[in-house]
């Protein structure tokens, strides 16, 4: 970590330019080095996802029929509030200015608001008059989201074998249908509960009932398992070596813990813990005084630092979905409130997941990356 996006050149006309050091990244090298991705966006999810399918697996081992309680599914994604999860898109104001080695400007500001509010307000309405078309989108876009902040991970490990746009894109397409695809195939009710909750806020309906039936999982599945093996064999061929077999392990870990866990749980808990702390990592990679921070007093320094930033926008965030919760006179019932929270979260994805797209581009990785290795 060597804290080049924060240097710039000035020319004699008076512009300012990254130096030799940022320029190389924009080559296709993530701004976040391997240490801080590892010890924020990798050692935290891996512990606990791991931890959890241990605990699965030997129940399962030894015959025990492990029932969490109705509160106890809602603990992770109520936690994400105000723990990684709600906080990792609230320094959205600040990322894009971060990303292209600028100092965040009222215009930077500015641009960002207006797209929020642009998107943002335009999605909440489609959930008003189509809230089956707008949860199926909300799937679709938090698949894409959640491979997207895999793919930047795996190039921030070092990962080498995944040069070639196809199989970037295949990658996102695993990467993101490992939580929001496998819980359909062990838990199809309770997957489809939580979708009919959100729209059922909006006074509609999904029929799903033909997508969730044994014969349309048992094809969902194995279809999703050759593109996995499929997507893996295409990287060990392109190179291979010791981040291929982190990526394989990953795959295989999340194969087994959207399988094995409750997917109300499961998603909270890989929200809070997984994809949140890499886009957290992320952050920090992009602003010098977090890099800082990890550098001289470690990951807890760096987390506070971003944490700091994210402060201000995750309560307001906090305080719509309270007031929104108070002016509709939302049921108190732990399932409605998760769907209102999801709904609110689906509301921010949509301009959350442009603002990353950006990202992408300004830093010359994700799809975006050129020159293709």
């Amino acid at each position: 970590m060597d804290g080049s996006a924060s240097r710039r050149t000035v020319t004699p006309d008076g512009r300012s330019t990254p130096d030799a050091g940022q320029a190389a990244d924009r080559l296709g090298r993530p701004l976040t080095r391997r240490p801080l991705m590892i010890a924020i966006g990798g050692w935290p999810g891996w512990v606990v996802v791991g931890g959890a399918t241990l605990l699965a697996v030997v129940a399962a081992a030894l015959g025990v029929s492990v029932t969490l309680p109705a509160w106890a599914r809602y603990v992770p994604l109520a936690a994400s509030l105000l723990v990684f999860g709600l906080p990792h898109g609230a320094v959205d104001h600040l990322a894009p200015a971060r990303a292209a080695g600028e100092r965040p400007t009222p215009r930077w500001l500015l641009a960002v608001g207006a797209g929020y509010l642009v998107l943002g307000v335009a999605y909440a309405a489609l959930w008003v008059v189509a809230p089956a078309v707008s949860a199926a989108a909300f799937v679709a876009l938090t698949w894409f989201h959640w491979g997207q902040g895999d793919l930047y991970a795996l190039d921030a490990f070092g990962g080498s074998h995944l040069g070639r746009w196809g199989l970037r894109a295949a990658t996102i397409v695993v990467r993101g249908g490992l939580p929001m695809l496998v819980p359909v195939l062990r838990f199809p009710g309770r997957y489809r509960d939580v979708i009919d909750a959100w729209v059922a806020l909006f006074g509609g309906s999904l029929d799903v009932a033909w997508a969730i039936t044994p014969a349309a999982r048992a094809a969902l599945g194995v279809g999703f398992a050759v593109l996995t093996v499929g997507t893996l064999l295409v990287g060990r061929l392109r190179g291979g070596g010791r981040e291929w077999r982190r990526d394989a392990a990953e795959v295989g870990l999340l194969w087994s813990f959207f399988l094995l866990v409750p997917p109300l749980f499961a998603i909270g808990v890989y929200f809070c813990v997984w994809h949140s702390l890499r886009h957290i990592a992320r952050l920090a990679g992009i602003d010098p005084a977090a890099r800082r921070a990890f550098e001289e007093r470690g990951p807890v320094s760096a987390l506070l630092r971003t944490g700091r930033d994210a402060t201000p926008l995750t309560a307001v965030s906090i305080a719509m979905i309270a007031a929104v919760a108070l002016v509709v006179g939302v049921d108190t019932d732990p399932r409605t409130l998760t769907a209102l929270y999801l709904v609110f979260i689906a509301v921010l994805t949509l301009p959350h997941v442009v603002v990353v797209v950006w990202m992408d581009r300004a830093e010359n990785v994700g799809l975006s990356r050129r020159p293709w290795r």
